[in-house]
């Protein structure tokens, strides 16, 4: 966390982040356009973002894109900021959401536990409904499979979805249909990649949600923060959030 904090205290570092907010997936070429300061000075901070895990980067073809990475401020919200200002929080949260129109989002987040019981967190419908808003995904978690979101407190399913590739425990791509209103079951279908990565004593896992169609509407991709800043908290203390989100369909 303290990586967190020294980056965010520099104001070209935050300015960095303001550009990614409000455009997701930018090229270094992209970016030093809108600063003055050289190519390497806005690289050196890009770096120290990215090792702060504020950024994540991904390569397409020759091209290196920079992604907003929210889920290091969402720790810090629910650590910090949520027992004393959490209706001001969502509401700015909120804001943010319907502000945003990506076409891919990228989280990423360091877990202290092992793939096995990572998977097992991903893949087991109880344990899934601890961090997930209270929802449980089923599923035969084969190839073609077919995957089903649904909580004993919702009137039919919240969501669906196909396994499209599976790779226990390494790597779990699924498309995803939302269900829970009517304004996101007509966003159609997108895609989640999870990917799960050792290191150390940790696991780095990787949570890629894309094929969203420009200014898709925000709830499909809003609650990745606070669900893997659940996930986090559950695998390493046995807790449960107690943010009104996290609570929605317990």
């Amino acid at each position: 966390m303290d990586e967190v904090f020294k980056a965010l205290a520099d104001p070209t570092r935050r300015s960095l982040l303001d550009e990614l907010f409000r455009q997701d997936g930018q090229t270094l070429s992209a970016l030093e356009a809108r600063f003055d300061i050289s190519r390497f000075g806005v690289m050196k901070h890009l770096k120290q973002l990215e090792e702060a895990g504020l950024i994540v980067t991904r390569r397409r073809g020759r091209e290196k894109l920079h992604f907003l990475n929210p889920v290091p401020i969402r720790l810090v919200h629910d650590r910090w900021v949520s027992k004393y200002a959490e209706p001001w929080a969502a509401a700015l949260s909120g804001l943010k959401s319907r502000l945003e129109s990506p076409m891919e989002k990228v989280f990423e987040i360091y877990i202290r536990t092992t793939p096995e019981r990572l998977w097992e967190a991903i893949t087991d419908p109880e344990i899934r409904s601890k961090y997930n808003f209270g929802m449980r995904v089923t599923s035969d978690w084969k190839p073609g499979g077919r995957l089903e979101m649904s909580s004993p407190k919702a009137e039919g399913l919240l969501g669906e979805g196909e396994i499209l590739e599976i790779d226990p425990p390494r790597k779990l791509v699924q498309s995803m249909v939302a269900l829970w209103s009517d304004e996101v079951k007509a966003e159609g279908t997108s895609r989640v990649t999870w990917d799960i990565e050792p290191v150390g004593d940790s696991c780095r896992l990787t949570v890629t949600h894309d094929q969203l169609r420009e200014g898709a509407n925000a709830e499909l991709y809003g609650g990745w923060p606070m669900i893997l800043s659940g996930l986090k908290t559950w695998l390493e203390t046995g807790e449960l959030l107690t943010t009104p989100g996290s609570l929605m369909y317990t």
